[in-house]
C-alpha cells in the first residue's frame, strides 16, 4: 500500500524546526532528509525513523519496525507523537546529527583502453 501525500507533507510541516528538511517520493512512499541526510521513511502511512544511539536514548524503550522488506529496523514512530513538533523536531535533529554526510554522487566515467 503507498502512503499518501498528505501524510508526508505533515510529517515535513511538524519538523520543520529539525533544520532543512524535505520529502521525496520513491516507488510509492517517502524518503524525509533533514539536512541532506536521509533520517526517515514514510511507508504504508507510517513514519519509521533511521536508528541511532541518540535517538535510542530519547526515546527511551522505541519500538522497530520495518519500513520495507530486506530493510534493516528502523524506529517506528507511533502516529499519535507526531502531532508534538517540538519533540518530532527533537528527534529528527538529534538523528541527523548522528548520521554521517551524504556520499557525493559518483560520476560514471568510461575507461578508455
Amino acid at each position: 500500500m503507498a502512503s499518501q501525500q498528505g501524510t508526508a507533507d505533515y510529517i515535513i510541516e511538524q519538523i520543520q524546526e529539525a533544520g532543512r528538511v524535505a520529502a521525496r517520493k520513491m516507488f510509492g512512499e517517502y524518503a524525509i532528509y533533514c539536512d541532506g541526510k536521509t533520517v526517515a521513511f514514510v511507508c504504508d502511512d507510517q513514519l519509521y525513523v533511521k536508528p541511532t544511539a541518540a535517538g535510542r536514548v530519547f526515546l527511551g524503550e522505541p519500538q522497530d519496525g520495518f519500513p520495507y522488506p530486506g530493510a534493516k529496523p528502523h524506529f517506528l514512530i507511533a502516529g499519535e507523537r507526531w502531532d508534538d513538533a517540538e519533540w518530532l523536531s527533537k528527534l529528527v535533529a538529534l538523528t541527523a546529527g548522528e548520521l554521517p554526510p551524504p556520499k557525493p554522487k559518483s560520476s560514471r566515467k568510461s575507461k578508455s583502453a
